[in-house]
């Protein structure tokens, strides 16, 4: 066999050789970690009569020092 037949032979089967690389599929990314803590929707209505209590003291307070 002839040098150029094998140069010609080993370049046909580099090209091959990378489309079968290229053509097959990658895995699926993993799945992002679930989030940290509770939700805060399901209390939120807590948290806000908290923070009305809390302005209605302060309010409270400020109108006792005025005096």
């Amino acid at each position: 066999m002839r040098i150029q037949n094998k140069t010609t032979i080993a370049s046909i089967l580099f090209v091959l050789i990378s489309f079968v690389c290229t053509a097959q599929e990658m895995p699926p990314p993993p799945a992002p970690p679930p989030p940290p803590g509770l939700p805060v929707d399901g209390f939120l209505w807590v948290l806000l009569v908290l923070g009305v209590c809390y302005g209605v003291f302060k309010l409270i307070k400020l109108q006792k020092k005025e005096v």
